[in-house]
Formats: C-alpha cells, structure tokens, sequence
C-alpha cells in the first residue's frame, strides 16, 4: 500500500489562494491552487497561456495577471509537477 503524499508546508500555505506557476515549456499558469499531488497541483479557475502564441514573455505576463486581476480560460486544469520550474502566489508579483 501506498503511503499518503504530503506536500511541503510551504507549498500547502497556498492552498486556495491564486498562484503563478512557470513551467519549463512555454506555458505559464495562473490560478487558485486547489490540490497537490504526489505528481501534479491541480488549479481552478485558470488563465493557461503559451507565450509561444503572443509577444508576452513569462515575466510579462506574471505582471499583467497581477495588475489586472484573475481572468480564466480553463475550470480546472492538471500541472505535472516534473514540468514545474517555480510556483508563487499572485500577491507576490511585484508589479514595476
């Protein structure tokens, strides 16, 4: 039997709260973090974006979410932790 995943305490900190997670492709997501995993973090009410489909670099595009506030594209969507290159909340963005 399989022992039960928990998370770090850090990470489990931002459960229900909007977060940024930047993967190593092109995708950035921005979200409310509902679940974590042993392999993925699922978000809700998500903004998926492929900065591969528009000028916006990452970074850019962090700012922008912060500025203008949650918009989404997607109920539910699925992040497979092995992508994931960081993960920080909304509020953290410092907009410049």
């Amino acid at each position: 039997m399989q022992e039960k995943y928990e998370p770090p305490e850090e990470v489990k900190a931002m459960m229900g709260k909007q977060v940024v997670v930047d993967t190593d492709s092109s995708y950035i997501y921005v979200g409310t973090l509902e679940s974590i995993g042993r392999d993925y973090f699922c978000l809700s009410n998500v903004d998926v974006h492929d900065t591969d489909d528009s000028k916006s670099t990452k970074e850019h595009y962090a700012h922008e979410s912060r500025k203008l506030g949650s918009r989404f594209n997607r109920k539910m969507t699925y992040v497979r932790l092995d992508r994931v290159l960081s993960i920080s909340l909304v509020d953290d963005v410092i907009v410049f």
